[in-house]
């Protein structure tokens, strides 16, 4: 029961949490993916530093990903294997 009501309390903040680490994870890719172009655009022009700055936007994006992460393991809101699909029927039933 413990573990029910403990598992409502966060559901909001869960839901938020894990909507964070969505977009944060999309960032990175398109962050990644912008590197790229600029990599391949500006391969013959001299002092062109939009390669850097997308690594470094890259890299900040990455960061707050792995602390938001942390985050949630460190406050319950994310655990390994618990939250599977298949590991739903584990979880006591709401009696109406």
């Amino acid at each position: 029961m413990l573990i029910y009501l403990r598992y409502r309390y966060y559901s909001g903040e869960k839901v938020m949490l894990e909507a964070l680490i969505v977009f944060l994870l999309i960032g990175v890719i398109a962050s990644l993916t912008s590197g790229l172009v600029f990599l391949f655009k500006d391969t013959g022009s001299d002092g062109s530093r939009r390669t850097w700055y997308a690594l470094g936007v890259r890299i900040t994006l990455a960061a707050m990903l792995l602390g938001t992460i942390a985050y949630g393991f460190s406050t319950g809101q994310l655990r390994m294997g618990v939250n599977a699909p298949w590991h739903q029927s584990q979880l006591p039933q709401e009696n109406p």
